[in-house]
C-alpha cells in the first residue's frame, strides 16, 4: 500500500463512510458534515450563485453531482462552461487580471504561465487507485520488495483523505462546471466526464485539451458520467502568499481514482494532469479500467497515418514513454518523398475491436499537451507551427521580443534576445549553469491547428489499425527495430519495455526503469490482469490481431554519438513496417524477433553514414543480462499474477539468446 507522508489537521465528521458502491464522494459526507458548524454558514440558495450559464439546464444526474459538491466545497459563486469563444476570452482575461497567465505579444493569442516551483510533475507518490481489494489494483509483490506498478489505498481510508481536505476548500473562489467528451462527441467510443474545478486555468486548458460545452450535455442527457472534482487547495482569503500567483497545496496533494463510483479527486496541485482530469486520470487509468469491463484498450499511444505514393494509406499506433519522442513521430515530416504521415493524435488512444474483427482506434483528446524542451523546427516543424496560436504555454522562457524559449531553440533565437527564465532569472544565460526552461515545461494547444491532421481524426467510427509499435531511449544493445513473433510475442514485448526515466515524473534522468507499455505511472487495475486482458484478444478467432512492433531510435556508440539520426528519417522504419504489414518478404528470424532483411530497410538519400551491422547487433551478453533483469522484474512486482503466457515467451527469450 503506498502511503502519505502527509501531516493535516482533521476535520470533525460524525460516523464513518461505507457505501463503496453509491454515490460520489460529496453526497456521501453531506450529511455527515451537517454538524459541523464552521462547515456549515449561512448558504444562499445554488442558482443564485451560478454567474455564468444557468443550473436549471444541467441534467439531472449533473445537477445532483454540483449541488453536493457546491454544499461539501464553499465556492462563492459557480461558473458552467459552455465552450464558447465569448467564455474563453473571459478565462483568459480572468487569468490575466489574477496575474496567473501573461500573453506573449510576438505570437497570437499565446500565453504564459509560470507554476508554484513545487508543483511542476506528476506526483506518483501521491496518485492512488482505492479499491475494496488491494489485488484488484496492484499486484501481490514478492516478499521484501517494494511495489512499483501503482498505489492502492481502501475506499474507507481514501474517503477520509478526501474529508481532510475538500470540505470548504473552494471558498472566496469560483466552481467551475467543466462538461466534457473524451473523443467525437456522440461517438460510441467516446465518454463523458464531468469536471468541477476552482481554477481558471483548468477550465481554459479543458477546453483545449477536450470537446466542452452544451453539445456534450445534450449528448449525455441523464446518462451516466465520470465524475472529476479538482481544487487547487487554497480557500481565500489566503493564509500566505502565493508565488509566481499561483495557488497550490503540495503538502496536502492527492489524486484519488475510485473505480467502483467512476469518480476521480484531485487536491493541491494545478499542473497537467494532476489538475486537468480528462488526460491520464480519465483517458488511462479509469478508461483502462472501463476498457477490461467493456472489451476495449485504453493505452498511452500515439496514433498515426502513414501514405505512401499510391495513396494507400495505413494507420499504426506507438507507446513511448514521455518525453521519449511521440509528438515528433505523430507529427513526423517524413525524410521519405514517397511517404506522408498524418496525425491522429500524440498521446493516448482508445482501441476496439469491431464486428468485422478490426481494430480501431480514436484520439479521446482534443488538444496536445506537450513537452516543450527538445522540440524546434529540427526536430519538429509541424508542433512549432501548430503552437503559433491559442496556445498556453506552461514552465517556459520568455524572450524579450514577447516569444518563447526552451532548451532546443537554441538556434532559432537571434543570440541579442535577452531570456528571462521560467524561475523569473532575467537575462539568462546558459553559462549561469540553470535551464532557461523547467525540464517538463509544456504547451497545451488545439489539435485542429496541426498542419498534418489526419483527415479521419475526429471519425466516430475510429481508423483502422495495422501495426503496433513499442519503444522507448535504450542506449545499449536493442536494435533499430525489430517485430514479434505473433500476437504473444508481442504482448511480451510490450510487458518488457524499459528506458530511461523522463523529467514528466519525479524520477531522476538517465535512470533505465521499467515502464511496461509505457503505462507504468497509468495502470488503472492490477498489472498481471492487464496483461491477461491483452492476451485474451487472441483468443476470438474473428479478430484480426495487428502485428507489433518494437523500436529504438536512441542507441549509442561506443563514443556516445546516435547511431541512427531519427526525426523524419523514422520514416525508413516506418515503410519497413508498411511492407511488413502488406506481407512483404523482407525479415529475417533472430533470437529477439524478426529484423529488417539485409539491404531491406529503405536508406536512399540517408546523409549519415549508419553502422548498420551495429545498429542491429544483437550483443550476447548483454541480451543474457536484460533476460536476466526483466525475469527479476516479473518475479518481483508481478509476482504469481503474471500470465504463465508471459513467462513462456520470456524463457523462449532465454533459449533463443543462450543459442547465439
Amino acid at each position: 500500500m503506498g502511503s502519505l507522508d502527509i501531516k493535516t489537521k482533521r476535520l470533525s465528521v460524525e460516523g464513518k463512510l461505507k457505501d463503496v458502491n453509491g454515490p460520489s464522494f460529496s453526497s456521501r459526507i453531506s450529511q455527515e458534515i451537517k454538524g459541523n458548524n464552521a462547515l456549515n454558514r449561512p448558504y444562499q440558495s445554488i442558482a443564485s450563485q451560478v454567474l455564468y450559464g444557468r443550473l436549471n439546464d444541467l441534467p439531472k444526474k449533473v445537477r445532483h453531482y454540483v449541488e453536493d459538491n457546491v454544499k461539501l466545497c464553499k465556492p462563492d459563486t459557480i461558473h458552467i462552461c459552455d465552450g464558447s469563444e465569448r467564455e474563453n476570452e473571459l478565462l483568459l482575461y480572468l487569468l490575466q487580471r489574477d496575474g496567473m497567465i501573461k500573453p506573449l505579444p510576438k505570437m497570437d493569442n499565446c500565453w504564459l504561465a509560470r507554476t508554484d516551483p513545487k508543483d511542476v510533475a506528476r506526483v506518483e507518490s501521491r496518485t492512488f487507485i482505492a479499491t475494496e481489494e488491494m489485488r484488484d489494483t496492484i499486484p501481490v509483490v514478492k516478499n521484501g520488495v517494494t511495489g512499483t506498478l501503482g498505489n492502492w489505498m481502501s475506499p474507507e481510508d481514501m474517503d477520509t483523505e478526501l474529508n481532510m481536505r475538500f470540505p470548504g476548500c473552494m471558498k472566496g473562489r469560483t466552481m467551475y462546471v467543466i462538461p466534457f467528451s473524451m473523443g467525437p462527441v456522440g461517438s460510441a467510443l467516446s465518454k463523458i466526464g464531468i469536471e468541477l474545478t476552482d481554477s481558471a486555468y483548468v477550465a481554459a486548458s479543458m477546453r483545449i485539451m477536450t470537446r466542452v460545452g452544451t453539445k456534450v450535455l445534450k449528448t449525455l442527457g441523464n446518462g451516466d458520467f465520470v465524475k472529476c472534482l479538482h481544487s487547487v487547495g487554497v480557500p481565500l482569503p489566503l493564509k500566505e502568499p502565493l508565488n509566481n500567483n499561483w495557488p497550490c497545496n503540495p503538502k496536502d496533494t492527492i489524486i484519488a481514482h475510485l473505480p467502483e463510483r467512476n469518480e476521480i479527486c484531485s487536491f493541491g496541485s494545478g499542473y497537467g494532469g494532476n489538475s486537468l482530469l480528462g488526460k491520464k486520470c480519465f483517458a488511462l487509468r479509469i478508461g483502462s479500467i472501463l476498457g477490461k469491463r467493456e472489451g476495449w484498450l485504453a493505452e498511452h499511444m500515439l496514433i498515426l497515418g502513414i501514405e505512401n505514393s499510391k495513396g494507400v494509406k495505413k494507420y499504426f499506433v506507438a507507446a513511448f514513454p514521455s518525453a521519449c519522442g511521440k509528438t515528433n513521430l505523430a507529427m513526423m515530416k517524413s525524410a521519405l518523398p514517397d511517404y506522408k504521415v498524418t496525425c491522429v493524435g500524440d498521446d493516448i488512444a482508445w482501441m476496439r475491436f469491431d464486428k468485422d474483427g478490426k481494430l480501431r482506434a480514436i484520439n479521446p483528446e482534443a488538444g496536445f499537451f506537450g513537452v516543450a524542451p527538445g522540440t524546434s523546427m529540427k526536430t519538429n516543424p509541424m508542433a512549432m507551427e501548430t503552437i503559433s496560436r491559442n496556445t498556453i504555454f506552461t514552465n517556459v522562457a520568455e524572450t524579450s521580443d514577447g516569444g518563447v524559449f526552451w532548451e532546443g531553440l537554441e538556434g532559432e533565437v537571434p543570440r541579442t534576445t535577452k531570456i528571462k527564465s521560467w524561475l523569473g532569472v532575467e537575462d539568462w544565460h546558459p553559462e549561469q549553469g540553470k535551464q532557461a526552461a523547467h525540464p517538463n515545461s509544456r504547451f497545451c494547444t488545439p489539435a485542429a491547428q496541426c498542419p498534418i491532421m489526419d483527415e479521419k481524426w475526429q471519425d466516430p467510427e475510429g481508423v483502422p489499425i495495422e501495426a503496433i509499435i513499442f519503444g522507448g531511449r535504450r542506449p545499449e544493445g536493442i536494435p533499430l527495430v525489430y517485430e514479434a513473433f505473433n500476437w504473444q510475442h508481442g504482448v511480451y514485448m510490450g510487458a518488457s519495455m524499459r528506458s530511461e526515466a523522463t523529467a514528466a515524473a519525479e524520477h531522476k534522468g538517465k535512470v533505465i526503469m521499467h515502464d511496461p507499455f509505457a503505462m507504468r505511472p497509468f495502470f488503472g487495475y492490477n498489472f498481471g490482469h492487464y496483461l491477461k486482458h491483452w492476451l485474451s484478444f487472441q483468443d476470438k478467432e474473428t479478430n484480426k490481431l495487428p502485428k507489433i512492433y518494437h523500436v529504438n531510435w536512441f542507441r549509442k556508440d561506443k563514443n556516445g554519438r546516435f547511431m541512427w539520426p531519427g526525426f523524419g528519417e523514422n520514416a525508413r522504419v516506418l515503410d519497413w513496417i508498411f511492407r511488413r504489414v502488406d506481407g512483404e518478404d523482407c525479415a529475417v528470424p533472430s533470437a529477439i524477433g524478426n529484423l529488417p532483411k539485409k539491404g531491406s530497410l529503405n536508406l536512399e538519400g540517408l546523409q549519415d553514414n549508419v553502422d548498420m551491422d551495429a545498429l542491429f547487433s544483437i550483443p550476447k551478453d548483454y541480451w543474457q543480462q536484460e533476460v536476466r533483469d526483466i525475469a527479476k522484474y516479473f518475479d518481483e512486482q508481478v509476482h504469481e499474477d503474471l500470465p504463465p503466457e508471459i513467462m513462456k515467451e520470456l524463457r523462449g527469450l532465454e533459449a533463443r539468446v543462450n543459442a547465439l
